[in-house]
């Protein structure tokens, strides 16, 4: 197991890095499947760059749920967060193409946009995050600067699968694996 453990520790060690603003706004997309955490873990990014000293604002992109909106608003509030939104079922696009061109005019440091929860194997769903990626793309074709992909610990296997299909459409920088308070490890982590 020590061995096991040493191996397990050389290999993830050096793919950990720590997400460093470099730019005058620096655009942090969120992306996973339904019920992953997305949303508690923007509010959790939020608050640790706030502590940080950057100005930043969340962008409530699951314009198809009003409790997720609801939910990245009560964090924004929370974290003293500039707050982006717009009305159910409105064009998520556009609103985080709205959000950036906003952010940038005020001056924020980070912009985390919060997506739709992503069913891999829904087709219209994956289209719509490449929507996302699209429109933003046409203010700085480096947008987003970082696209993390949330994973639920819980899920074992099944995660290496979500990856693919994320990684293949938008090009995944970082992973978090969430719900490791309970018997599950994160171990898929490794394969992945």
């Amino acid at each position: 197991k020590k061995i096991i453990k040493k191996k397990l520790v050389e290999i993830l060690a050096n793919l950990e890095r720590n997400i460093e603003p470099d730019k005058q706004l620096f655009v942090i997309l969120v992306v996973g499947v339904n019920g992953v955490g997305k949303t508690a873990t923007i509010g959790k990014l939020a608050d640790k760059f706030l502590k940080e000293g950057k100005k930043v604002g969340v962008v409530a992109a699951d314009t198809f749920r009003a409790a997720a909106v609801e939910q990245l608003r009560i964090w924004s509030e929370r974290t003293k967060s500039e707050f982006f939104s717009a009305k159910e079922s409105s064009d998520p696009a556009a609103l985080s193409y709205q959000s950036v061109v906003s952010a940038k005019q005020k001056k924020l440091d980070l912009l985390l946009i919060d997506t739709a929860g992503r069913l891999h194997n829904k087709t219209d769903l994956m289209n719509e995050l490449s929507k996302i990626m699209r429109v933003i793309k046409k203010i700085d074709e480096s947008l987003p600067n970082e696209t993390i992909l949330v994973l639920d610990g819980n899920i074992g296997q099944n995660s290496i699968k979500k990856a693919e299909v994320f990684k293949d459409l938008c090009d995944i920088d970082s992973l978090i694996i969430t719900k490791l308070d309970g018997s599950a490890k994160g171990g898929v982590i490794v394969p992945i």
